[in-house]
């Protein structure tokens, strides 16, 4: 799931966190989820940010981003 998706499945489950018809046990799954789908978009947050910060301005003034090794998703 790309970053993107899990930030709308986030706001999704808010919303339906919010709603008053929400069941004890729906709302304890639905948290759950929001958990995890926050855990790994941090992850990808944190993963972004090495790129960025592993990115090197070359002499010539051309930008270089090192290879990385250990991706995933």
């Amino acid at each position: 799931m790309s970053f993107e998706a899990r930030l709308a499945r986030l706001e999704a489950i808010v919303e339906a966190l919010e709603g008053e018809d929400v069941e004890l046990a729906r709302a304890l799954e639905l948290f759950e989820e929001g958990v995890e789908c926050l855990r790994k978009a941090s992850g990808d947050l944190a993963q972004a940010e090495a790129k960025v910060r592993a990115l090197v301005e070359k002499a010539d003034g051309s930008f270089d981003l090192p290879e990385f090794r250990g991706r995933g998703s």
